[in-house]
């Protein structure tokens, strides 16, 4: 009885010691590495998040790779990624978004362009019309730089682009709202109340809340029209026109002088510049809750404001 028992038990083991050898037989051997989104238990994360990567290799703003994420736009070895946890090993894993294999970025590029207006503030346009990289020269446009935030199509003027995804995500993240200026060209004379009303706060056509608080200013004369300087510590669509439309004194021509730190200067319509480690440097503090403000942002710049040297009122203030 105990030897038959024994040979069972003894064919038993050996049964379950070959399905244990078959199953680890079927692991493929070769198969490559899948995309990592989840983190064993007391184990560091390994890799870097992919909106991340896709941020540092140029390839769009963290925000905007979420989306291409999201869209189910980019694979990682071969199988579609749609999950935001995921980490990859730029070392092991091929990355592609719409089909084109992801290279890291060799160096970052800053630029400061003056805009043109009727020009996209886009990477391309599917209707075929000039956009901000149709300025740039090939060499730049090769590095995969885009464009920070966005230019109205029929406004000119600041228009920073640069293949540094982090930096990109810190410039248009509402938490940080860095300062604005706009200088727009209106007919006739505002008087102080029209000034002081923008500064406050407009309700807009078709939205909810009014306008943040604004810094308004008269910047100059010209002829029988007026030069205002507008400073906003917000981003909403078409905000500078659609607050002048409110108060009745239309834009005819707008233009973004300064974000941030970093002014346009003399620099013409149509013509770009690579930023200074110095601008490049402000840029990150400010972007990070650093120390800003229009003084701040003047340092090193002469010549910029209008009527420098004299004194002019200021609508409205800002808790720096």
């Amino acid at each position: 009885m105990s030897t038959r028992f024994e040979r069972k038990h003894t064919e038993h083991s050996g049964t379950s010691r070959r399905s244990e050898h078959t199953q680890q037989r079927r692991a493929p051997e070769n198969a490559p590495a899948a995309a990592n989104t989840t983190d064993p238990a007391n184990e560091a994360p390994q890799g870097e998040r992919l909106q991340k990567y896709l941020a540092h290799a140029g390839v769009a703003s963290r925000r905007h790779a979420e989306e291409l994420i999201q869209a189910g736009a980019v694979t990682v070895n071969g199988r579609v990624i749609r999950e935001l946890g995921t980490r990859v090993d730029p070392a092991r894993d091929e990355v592609r978004v719409h089909g084109k294999r992801v290279q890291p970025a060799t160096e970052f590029l800053y630029v400061l362009l003056n805009k043109p207006r009727d020009t996209m503030s886009t990477v391309s346009d599917p209707e075929g019309r000039r956009t901000v990289l149709d300025l740039l020269p090939e060499e730049w446009r090769r590095q995969r730089i885009y464009p920070v935030g966005r230019l109205d199509w029929d406004t000119e003027g600041l228009l920073l682009l640069t293949n540094d995804g982090d930096l990109a995500l810190h410039l248009t993240h509402p938490r940080y709202a860095l300062p604005k200026e706009y200088h727009a060209l209106v007919m006739g004379d505002p008087p102080a109340a029209v000034l002081e009303r923008l500064a406050q706060g407009i309700q807009l056509p078709g939205e909810n809340r009014r306008t943040a608080p604004a810094r308004v200013w008269v910047e100059r004369r010209q002829g029988d029209a007026t030069w205002i300087g507008v400073e906003l510590h917000e981003g909403r669509n078409r905000q500078v026109r659609r607050m002048l439309d409110v108060v009745e004194y239309p834009a005819l021509l707008l233009r973004r002088v300064r974000v941030g730190p970093v002014r346009l200067g003399l620099l013409r319509v149509g013509d770009y510049r690579q930023l200074t480690p110095q601008e490049v440097a402000a840029l990150r503090r400010a972007s990070e809750g650093g120390a800003l403000g229009t003084a701040g942002a003047e340092q090193g710049q002469q010549g910029q404001r209008g009527q420098q040297g004299r004194s002019r009122t200021v609508y409205g203030t800002h808790d720096e």
